[in-house]
């Protein structure tokens, strides 16, 4: 059963034709055809043995050449190079020294310029042609030349056009990796985040119980546990080689005290000190001194285990800052942390984007994360 296509379809299909390259050649050839429609009556009574017909046939095969502008703009060019010759027909010429200017460039529009010039030049002084037309070394340089320069040159700025475009749709192409790169990393930030933490407390926690089950049947149990959730965080680590958020997922100043409650049952004890003027932050800042304060307990949970952390948020003049201390601890862990000491990279960089500054390290036998950045509220 033969089916045909439906209206809509058809539309489409014609829609898609008529933005094709293909098509814009085509138009380009019946445009050019029909300009050379207008000398018909002349050259079926000029001296070329050509009739009405016979003429509309030829400047027909002519223009058609048009068509092949785009792969072989050269062809339609020296076509019309002879049917100046033969026809002193200069309609094709323009099309054709447009073509090479747009879609061969500079270089190949001048060549074929100073070429066209030079052939019609050689036309002029062949013997009787001047005489029989009526044309004159004026007539050459007022109407010929300029023909030729004309049309190369509206070739070439459209060639230079054409380059601009593509290299916009090129940088469009790039952004759009870029933002698709970005996501990637976001996710993984996420990922590393959230799940991370989670196994840093699944650690920590498994330890604790093996402690307390010293001597117990489910000592090596604990153990197990705790080995397991460190290799799981190892290989998370390796995956992700960066961290970020995205900062609409992210509890704000609300989340604070839910991860001082965590990292006290983790055995580190924490003591928040906020001040009021912070709760007037906007959501971005709060989410900032979440993931920061969130970073330095997840951190401290790992290097200083059992120790307790003090955790100050203020406002001073137009700075928020933000300082997380610790104690560091007398002996190392038994066992290494994981980490792949992209933590406080990543809190830079979080800090850094919002116009801050972050330092750490030791000081005073302890170990001290500082960050300051505009606090956005008026002063």
């Amino acid at each position: 059963m033969l089916r045909f296509p439906t209206v809509p379809a058809l539309r489409r299909r014609a829609e898609r034709w008529a933005a094709s390259p293909r098509a814009l050649d085509v138009v380009a050839a019946l445009s050019a055809f029909a300009l050379m429609l207008l000398d018909v009556p002349g050259l079926a009574r000029g001296d070329n043995s050509l009739t009405g017909a016979t003429a509309t046939l030829v400047l027909a095969a002519g223009a058609s050449t048009l068509a092949l502008r785009r792969r072989a703009p050269w062809v339609p060019y020296l076509v019309a190079l002879g049917l100046m010759g033969w026809l002193h027909e200069v309609t094709l010429i323009q099309f054709a020294l447009y073509s090479i200017g747009r879609f061969r460039g500079r270089r190949a529009a001048v060549a074929a310029t100073l070429l066209y010039i030079g052939v019609a030049y050689g036309y002029f002084l062949t013997p009787g042609w001047p005489v029989q037309h009526g044309a004159t070394l004026s007539d050459f340089l007022s109407l010929v030349v300029p023909i030729g320069v004309l049309a190369a040159g509206v070739g070439i700025a459209a060639h230079r056009h054409d380059l601009v475009r593509a290299l916009e749709v090129q940088r469009r192409e790039a952004a759009a990796r870029q933002a698709v790169q970005e996501e990637r990393i976001q996710v993984g930030r996420d990922v590393h985040d959230l799940v991370g933490r989670e196994l840093t407390v699944l650690a920590v926690r498994a330890e604790v119980l093996a402690v307390r089950a010293r001597g117990d049947a489910h000592q090596k149990d604990f153990e197990e546990l705790a080995d397991t959730a460190r290799r799981a965080h190892l290989m998370l680590n390796e995956t992700l080689v960066r961290r970020a958020d995205r900062e609409g997922a992210t509890p704000g100043l609300e989340g604070l005290a839910d991860l001082a409650e965590e990292s006290e049952r983790m055995g580190s004890p924490v003591e928040l000190d906020v001040a009021e003027e912070v709760k007037a932050l906007s959501p971005l800042r709060q989410t900032a001194v979440y993931r920061v304060v969130q970073e330095c307990l997840t951190n401290a949970a790992k290097h200083a285990p059992g120790l307790p952390v003090r955790v100050v948020i203020g406002v001073a003049g137009p700075d928020l800052w933000i300082e997380v201390r610790n104690p560091l601890p007398g002996t190392p862990p038994d066992r290494a942390p994981v980490s792949t000491g992209t933590g406080l990279v990543s809190m830079d960089e979080r800090v850094a984007s919002m116009g801050g500054t972050l330092t750490a390290g030791e000081k005073d036998a302890a170990y001290a994360v500082r960050a300051v950045l505009p606090s956005g509220l008026p002063t």
